[in-house]
């Protein structure tokens, strides 16, 4: 309740409000129990405190709360939380604590009356392959890890427990509920959301794009690289003939590389982060529309039964 507060409050002040998640390693399970929001960027100032954190962690332990750090929050649209920034936050808290998760809501589903929280984590070959990201994530290290753009993320289960008193706090507020509230959930206008995940999916099919393109300009680099370095080796090749025919020594053999230089291919993480962001947004598609067409047999039953009444 608390990460959705936060999110609703801060949306119109904050593009993607985030949070720190507290709580306990138990058994085989992590449990959540309490969050705190992130200080808001000022364009001014430093974009996260780091003393933050450790602050409110100490205050928790100060009240005797569970103040383990387990991971963080964030809230997203549509589902499109795959980009650069989610991924390198998400290694680095990985790699600081071991059981972490990022538990990802997304508020314009929820407004359609279908709550959306989900929790991720980085599979281990995404880790290894992110520990080089400062380098250039090539095609051979790629393949080498056996990693596909379905692989980079493990989503576990997500089980939401209120304590009693929040339950009770609940039936309350739906006694206080005016008649009129609600009703938006039953709403049957699918066209404006499928028209926006499906823009979005739009752009990130031409980002695909745009990185094969740059793939195969690369490779039309190396084969023209080939073909010069063929060529140069058999005038070399004809040069020592000729010299040695001459009774003269051979040219010493050179290093291609320094000749030739490698040409650097370009990085496959943006093309796995776009085709993961794809495969999410069309799994959020397909769950909206059976969702709808749920919406819509009830509707017709609902419709039915109101004619069948005298």
């Amino acid at each position: 309740m608390k990460i959705i507060k936060h999110c609703y409050e801060e949306k119109s002040n904050i593009d993607t409000p985030r949070g720190g998640l507290l709580g306990l390693v138990i058994e085989n399970r992590l449990e959540i129990t309490n969050s705190f929001a992130f200080p808001v960027a000022r364009s001014d100032q430093e974009p996260v405190d780091e003393d933050y954190s450790t602050n409110m962690i100490l205050h928790m332990k100060k009240i005797n709360q569970d103040y383990l750090h387990v991971g963080w929050y964030q809230s997203c649209d549509l589902g499109s939380f795959v980009t650069l920034d989610f991924v390198v936050a998400q290694q680095g808290y990985q790699d600081s604590i071991e059981e972490s998760i990022v538990v990802v809501y997304d508020p314009q589903k929820t407004e359609k009356g279908f709550l959306s929280l989900k929790a991720y984590r980085l599979t281990p070959h995404a880790l290894k392959l992110l520990a080089d990201i400062e380098g250039n994530i090539t095609p051979e290290l790629v393949k080498s890890l056996h990693l596909s753009y379905d692989r980079m993320f493990h989503e576990v289960p997500l089980v939401i427990r209120n304590s009693p008193l929040a339950n009770a706090l609940c039936c309350q507020l739906i006694e206080m509920k005016p008649q009129d509230r609600g009703l938006q959930f039953l709403d049957l206008g699918t066209s404006s959301v499928m028209e926006t995940h499906l823009k979005f999916l739009l752009e990130k099919v031409d980002e695909i794009h745009q990185e094969a393109y740059k793939m195969n300009k690369f490779q039309m680099q190396v084969v023209k690289q080939q073909q010069e370095k063929a060529k140069y080796l058999h005038q070399k090749s004809l040069e020592n003939s000729a010299r040695l025919a001459k009774g003269e020594p051979a040219v010493p053999e050179e290093d291609l590389n320094k000749v030739f230089r490698p040409i650097p291919p370009p990085s496959r993480l943006p093309t796995m982060l776009a085709s993961g962001q794809i495969e999410m947004s069309s799994q959020q598609v397909s769950s909206f529309c059976s969702q709808a067409l749920a919406k819509l047999f009830i509707s017709e039953a609902l419709q039915d039964n109101t004619k069948a009444e005298p």
